[in-house]
């Protein structure tokens, strides 16, 4: 049960947004820039990222949403996604990308546990700077997104066809398409509150 009156038919982070929109668009143009925009990393590789804090930060509706997206962008491997969110060491992913997981986990726990070895290792398997940094943004935003969802007591549901739907439907549309149809329909209960 949220500890305030969010839309009961929004789960996760979309009822918070709806009870705020001010704050909402901002918090999604970030998401959309991070995940979508132009990037030599794949769209469903920066997706593993936020899915694997979210997983370690143990917010289901954000490691289910984000990973039911990563499937989406990876052809529907969802077994990859499970395999990265309990050891991403073992699963089918490219060095590169399993350095900038070891570095997205320092993150999540401390940000300065992160070491210039392993921005190195990174670097040594391909990773450019910019690559490194968005990894460190994504990783610090999904722990501020994950205390959002879990700090307000949101819903978050275990029906993983409502995630695969809906991750499907934010890997083909984006985030602030998506959002935006939310946040409207809910924009008269949201200046309720006020």
């Amino acid at each position: 049960m949220p500890h305030i009156a969010l839309p009961a038919d929004l789960p996760g982070i979309r009822g918070a947004m709806a009870f705020r929109p001010e704050t909402a668009r901002p918090l999604n143009a970030l998401v959309e820039i991070l995940l979508t925009g132009p990037s030599t990393l794949s769209r469903g590789e920066r997706e593993l990222i936020a899915t694997y804090v979210s997983s370690r930060n143990c917010t289901h509706y954000c490691h289910s949403i984000h990973g039911a997206i990563a499937a989406a962008h990876l052809g529907g491997d969802e077994a990859l996604v499970k395999q990265v969110k309990t050891d991403f060491t073992q699963a089918a992913i490219s060095p590169k990308l399993k350095a900038l997981l070891t570095i997205a986990g320092k993150v999540q726990q401390d940000g300065k546990l992160v070491t210039a070895a392993d921005v190195d290792a990174a670097r040594n398997l391909g990773a450019t700077d910019l690559e490194i940094h968005d990894t460190v943004l994504i990783a610090a935003a999904f722990c501020m997104y994950n205390r959002y969802v879990d700090g307000l007591g949101t819903d978050q549901p275990d029906d993983e066809a409502l995630y695969r739907e809906r991750g499907r439907r934010v890997a083909r549309d984006g985030y602030v398409t998506v959002s935006e149809e939310y946040l409207a329909n809910h924009a008269d209960a949201a200046h309720a509150h006020a």
